[in-house]
């Protein structure tokens, strides 16, 4: 499966339509977004039940500044309407399948839960 552009006008869209979203925060100047690149394409590849959706930091400042990106590659998954996962930095082919695994595993009643506790508490 080929990967969504996101932009601003379709980002909300994407994410609440589809349960699973992959989200690379990128530049084309970045050498390691670009080293990066194809271990995503070969990803998306094998998991064709997942959305993988890549931002262009250069073209979507303020998609990147909402979600504080302050490094390139940034990895972000999202499960249903939750960020679940997000880490700066190209990661390595079998680093990316086990944090995709890890992310398929998440029970996310529990992950809500845990949420609104965490909010109730920093009230």
């Amino acid at each position: 499966m080929s990967t969504v552009e996101l932009t601003k006008e379709n980002f909300d869209q994407v994410v609440s339509d589809n349960d699973f979203v992959l989200i690379d925060f990128w530049a084309s100047w970045c050498g390691p977004c670009r080293q990066f690149a194809p271990v995503y394409d070969a990803a998306s590849e094998r998991h064709d039940d997942l959305v993988f959706a890549k931002v262009d930091t250069e073209a979507q400042q303020e998609l990147a500044a909402a979600f504080e990106i302050r490094s390139i590659p940034t990895l972000m998954i999202v499960r249903e309407n939750v960020a679940v996962f997000a880490q700066p930095g190209a990661l390595p082919e079998t680093a990316l399948e086990d944090v995709i695994g890890q992310a398929r595993k998440l029970d996310m009643d529990e992950v809500r839960k845990s949420i609104e506790e965490q909010q109730k508490g920093e009230q």
